[in-house]
């Protein structure tokens, strides 16, 4: 037997256990669910050294192959790290519960009472990178929303991934729940993702996070339904209104706070009226943070800029490295904005009110701030507890993906003997 077809069978598998285990969640009441969570969350924490052991196995194979730095970062767990996961969860099960929500509801001129009402897909794929702490994020999300999932990890997290996952159905189990509920995905050949990717009628929807490549992979060659989490090109426009006391550190904070994430910005677009002001002042702020600036020919002229490419502009980092340039007015930073966005989040930094607002109009992103960092575009910072990904595309959902946006939704038709 081939490797392609024991992988489609090991799919198959999965997922006819996970479709029988998605049955039972979907009964499942809010108090079962959030004693689950809060048993998985406790669960991360009693089994923290065996967790964090099987994690350093992984991050000492990456280090010794020569992974990038900002992929360890990625991929590397700690107890606090570990602690913000349990928290996650337990964030989630102080959530309300989305299913049963009535979205819309009437009485119809024929008397039939007419509600439409939040339901579980089903059984949910994830196919992700070296991010651990997704496993734990989509586990809690899904069971909550009342989904089981398959978690596809890539192979250099596998160890971190198979000692949380049997850390959590282990919990889930004790909360009486079935196990089956969450279920890793062999990650030792790619023909399980690919088997993955076209198990329509057993998996309902599928969510890449990932690089640009692993996304669009997914997107044009999976025959199961995807909702695509985009790359993160992000943009901070710093208007010639914004007030330099605030820019200069929310700019730090959008590119430096942590730089392996979406939302960390990667572009940075200043007026250019600022071009003898703030602009040297903002670069070399970088700089001394130990930025590289990829510079415009105007800021190319600066100290210590390497002047900036086409592909500059179009590029997710996730480095200490950052493309500058300068534009004419607000609907300069549009276009450049229209070019190169990957349409994940895009600020602005400006004190007046009218270029706020037509900046806002006019960018189409997921996500589109004014007056602060880029990093805010979470699904923790945004109150919806841990989020599955940040949706860039138009269709079901856009944005951080919490609870809601895991849920699809049916009409239920209450009759009294009606008739057509």
């Amino acid at each position: 037997m081939s490797s392609a077809s024991t992988s489609t069978d090991v799919i198959r598998d999965l997922g006819a256990r996970a479709r029988v285990a998605s049955h039972e969640l979907a009964l499942a009441t809010r108090a079962t669910k959030d004693a689950a969570l809060h048993a998985m969350a406790q669960a991360l924490l009693d089994h923290e050294p065996a967790i964090l052991a099987a994690n350093a196995e992984d991050v000492a194979r990456a280090e010794a192959g020569g992974t990038p730095a900002n992929v360890v970062d990625r991929l590397r767990l700690t107890p606090d790290r570990l602690a913000d996961m349990a928290q996650g969860l337990r964030d989630v099960a102080g959530l309300a519960d989305p299913v049963g929500e009535v979205v819309r509801g009437s009485t119809l001129a024929n008397g039939l009472e007419l509600r439409q009402v939040r339901v579980p897909f089903g059984v949910v794929g994830m196919i992700y990178e070296a991010r651990p702490n997704v496993t734990v994020d989509a586990a809690g999300i899904c069971l909550k929303s009342g989904n089981a999932v398959l978690l596809r990890g890539s192979s250099s997290a596998s160890s971190s991934n198979l000692a949380l996952v049997g850390v959590l159905r282990a919990a889930i189990t004790a909360a009486g729940l079935p196990a089956d509920a969450v279920q890793a995905v062999p990650a030792d050949s790619h023909d399980t993702t690919k088997a993955l990717m076209r198990a329509r009628g057993l998996v309902d929807v599928l969510i890449p996070r990932g690089g640009a490549g692993l996304i669009a992979t997914v997107v044009e060659e999976s025959t199961v339904p995807v909702i695509e989490t985009g790359v993160g090109n992000c943009h901070v426009y710093v208007d010639v209104a914004a007030d330099p006391a605030r820019a200069l550190p929310i700019v730090l904070n959008a590119k430096t706070q942590r730089t392996s994430v979406c939302n960390a910005a990667e572009s940075l677009l200043v007026h250019r009226g600022l071009t003898d002001t703030l602009l040297p002042v903002l670069v070399s702020a970088l700089q001394e943070a130990g930025v590289t600036v990829h510079g415009d020919p105007t800021v190319a002229a600066l100290p210590g800029v390497v002047p900036a490419t086409e592909e500059d502009h179009a590029t997710e980092y996730l480095s200490m490295d950052i493309s500058v340039a300068v534009v004419d007015d607000v609907d300069g930073a549009i276009a450049h904005i229209r070019r190169y966005s990957s349409g994940h989040t895009e600020a602005i930094l400006t004190e007046d009110l009218a270029t706020a607002r037509r900046f806002t109009a006019a960018v189409d992103s997921a996500a589109v701030v004014v007056n602060a960092s880029t990093r805010f575009t979470d699904g923790g910072e945004f109150g919806f507890g841990a989020e599955i990904g940040i949706s860039t595309q138009k269709l079901h959902a856009r944005g951080p993906m919490g609870l809601p946006e895991m849920t699809s939704t049916k009409f239920v038709v209450t009759g009294d003997g009606h008739v057509r």
